[in-house]
């Protein structure tokens, strides 16, 4: 199961989309305080006017309080459709001259000689707005207070708040989308450096490891000097790898081959037929620890060539005539029959000679050794877009059921006879590097067993 990767465009985008949805409700918060501020300053500026108007109409006529109540005040107080109003006018003894008796502001009448008194209060089951005028009269009895009382239902300006209110939200909702779709643009186009860094690491070719000079942000550059230390860490690896492969197989192949040398040079004539059978033994032991030894610094060649390599254009036919010619011995049996065939239209792949020279000589010497009684054929073709390596012989072949196992290290059908299970893995994995195969055909009656390499030719554009 593949764990989900976290995308980091969506977590920006993410958490700017947080941020514009805190700071819309932010927005949204104050437009509702703002606007119901607003209105109540409206209404309350109607509401006083209204109540000056009132308050305007007391009069004092024969020493005694009168009051005539305005059309005007209730004019500007209907602006509002919605709301009711409900006034009460109080003479200096406290009593209710007219209006509404059980009219009560919140605040003691007093408050408001200093000026008017607004306040909120709940009033025959509605809340309502009231304001307190206080006015001095003076009468028969001496100089009092009167007071003129106006309240107003808060309907209309509740509902002017929610106007506000929603105006406001779709504006902060229109502009937060507009940020954050204008922020996924910016975020989408701010990262298109990391793709193209990515896309120079996918197009780098294996082989190269040089530093790397694309041109990122002042943010990605530690991360690109990463990478390149990195590549300089592996290149310096891959170097001492070579050296200790190319050490190594000096400093083997020299005492082998001297080793070998001193066992040759024994005088048989002297020794015992027992001693005979085991000089025979050491130098059958001498030559496959020779060959094992070969092959073992070959693998480990072709693996470490393929990592510092670059690959060029190689024709089949003159790798495939080189292998034939250093794989077949000069010394071979003059009863065993060998040929090679090259192909009449050169293919040409994209591969290291190197390489390709010694996976088919080990095919070949697989062949010789182990396979071909009296003929052996080397056969270069092409076929389509192919380019196909075909080393045939007249033994009896790999059962089909062991060509998967015989392209594996270390795996032989042959052990019996010294053989080291490596010629076909490198055969193999030479192959694969170069985008082939290693392949087998059976046996058949008037066609010999054949194992083959199949590569892909190279392209114009690769060429």
């Amino acid at each position: 199961m593949t764990t989900p990767r976290s995308s980091l465009f969506a977590r920006l985008v993410r958490r700017v989309a947080i941020v514009l949805m805190l700071g819309a409700a932010s927005l949204i918060t104050a437009a509702w305080f703002y606007a119901r501020t607003a209105a109540d300053e409206a209404y309350d500026r109607l509401l006083l006017g209204a109540a000056f108007q009132m308050s305007e109409s007391l009069t004092v006529a024969d020493g005694a309080l009168r009051f005539v109540l305005p059309p005007s005040a209730f004019e500007l107080l209907g602006l509002a459709h919605r709301d009711r109003i409900f006034y009460r006018v109080i003479d200096p003894t406290g009593s209710t001259l007219t209006g509404y008796a059980d009219l009560e502001p919140k605040a003691p009448l007093s408050q408001s000689r200093d000026g008017p008194a607004f306040g909120n209060a709940e009033y025959r089951g509605a809340a309502v707005r009231t304001v307190t005028l206080s006015r001095a009269m003076t009468l028969n009895d001496g100089t009092g207070w009167a007071y003129v009382v106006v309240a107003q239902t808060i309907e209309a300006r509740q509902s002017l708040a929610s106007e506000l209110t929603t105006r406001a939200t779709l504006l902060v909702a229109i502009m937060s989308l507009l940020a954050l779709g204008g922020t996924a643009l910016a975020v989408r186009y701010s990262l298109r450096p990391v793709d193209v860094l990515g896309d120079a690491l996918r197009q780098r070719d294996p082989q190269d490891l040089t530093p790397m000079t694309v041109d990122v942000p002042r943010e990605l550059f530690p991360f690109m000097t990463s990478i390149n230390h990195f590549i300089n860490r592996l290149d310096e690896r891959v170097k001492l790898l070579q050296r200790y492969v190319a050490d190594s197989a000096h400093q083997i192949r020299t005492p082998l081959t001297a080793l070998t040398a001193q066992v040759s040079l024994i005088n048989e004539d002297n020794l015992t037929p027992d001693d005979r059978r085991h000089l025979e033994r050491v130098r059958n032991r001498t030559a496959e620890l020779a060959r094992f030894t070969n092959q073992l610094l070959n693998h480990a060649m072709v693996i470490h060539r393929f990592d510092s390599t670059q690959l060029a254009p190689v024709s089949l036919n003159d790798v495939a005539r080189k292998a034939f010619r250093t794989t077949v011995p000069i010394t071979i049996d003059d009863d065993m029959i060998v040929s090679f065939e090259a192909a009449e239209d050169d293919p040409i792949i994209m591969g290291d000679v190197l390489s390709l020279r010694e996976a088919i000589a080990n095919v070949i010497d697989n062949a010789l050794r182990h396979g071909a009684s009296s003929r052996l054929e080397v056969r270069v073709t092409r076929d389509g877009g192919w380019g196909r390596v075909e080393v045939s012989d007249d033994g009896p072949g790999i059962p089909a059921e062991e060509w998967g196992n015989v392209t594996k290290r270390f795996y032989s059908t042959r052990s019996d006879k010294g053989a080291s299970g490596l010629g076909f893995a490198i055969a193999s994995e030479v192959a694969s590097v170069l985008g082939g195969r290693v392949g087998f055909r059976e046996k058949a009656e008037g066609r010999d067993f054949c194992v083959f390499l199949e590569l892909p030719l190279a392209t114009e554009e690769r060429v």
